[in-house]
């Protein structure tokens, strides 16, 4: 599998495309917030020749739905998060309009990905990792065989996930990173929804609120 990233919004969050040797790929958080970020999105899917065949929300925080409407638009692909995030999605009109960032409304999923179990596209599967805390219902991503997970807003760079939003629980998030996260092999690269890339043996080692 190959992952591209792409840093959109006010609020500096990682987009990723994750495609494999079908040419098929998933979009994961799409947060493009106006055209010149929607149009990143349309020319790298075009100059890779990709079939777009799911788009998925780790979890339904504004920064990373932002793009969700876009995205049906263009490709026809309705979101899929866990059932549990559909109240997180339903306060991101109030949190855009709270910052000041235009949001088109994104559509509702009509299917939701479990808590465990494989997230499939092209040739490819990912594990599903249940990981609450920074929302109700997160969802991380995880490929054995090319030692990824895509993360979300659970562990950064020596760092986690803020909880002080509604739905967000600090000792969930906590239990969540250390049994369902840290569990993984250690050479294991983390993508997370901000910032760089870390490691989960790095952030066993190095950070401060999970160490």
């Amino acid at each position: 599998m190959q992952i591209k990233t792409f840093t959109f919004n006010i609020f500096s969050e990682n987009t990723y495309i994750v495609s494999d040797d079908s040419g098929s790929c998933i979009i994961i958080d799409p947060g493009m917030s106006n055209g010149a970020e929607q149009n990143q999105i349309t020319n790298f899917v075009k100059e890779q020749k990709l079939t777009p065949a799911r788009l998925i929300n780790t979890h339904c925080h504004v920064d990373h739905v932002l793009g969700n409407k876009f995205i049906f638009d263009t490709y026809g692909l309705l979101p899929e998060c866990h059932e549990g995030e559909l109240a997180t999605l339903d306060t991101a009109p109030v949190l855009a309009a709270t910052v000041g960032i235009p949001y088109e409304l994104s559509p509702r999923p009509t299917s939701f990905l479990p808590a465990s179990g494989t997230l499939t596209f092209g040739n490819s599967s990912l594990e599903i990792i249940f990981a609450p805390g920074h929302s109700p219902a997160h969802l991380c991503f995880y490929s054995a065989e090319n030692k990824f997970l895509i993360g979300g807003d659970v562990l950064f760079y020596r760092s986690i996930g803020r909880t002080d939003l509604p739905g967000g629980n600090h000792y969930t998030l906590i239990e969540s990173i250390r049994n369902n996260i840290f569990c993984l092999p250690d050479d294991t690269i983390v993508y997370p929804g901000h910032g760089s890339t870390t490691s989960i043996g790095e952030e066993k080692q190095l950070n401060p609120f999970v160490r």
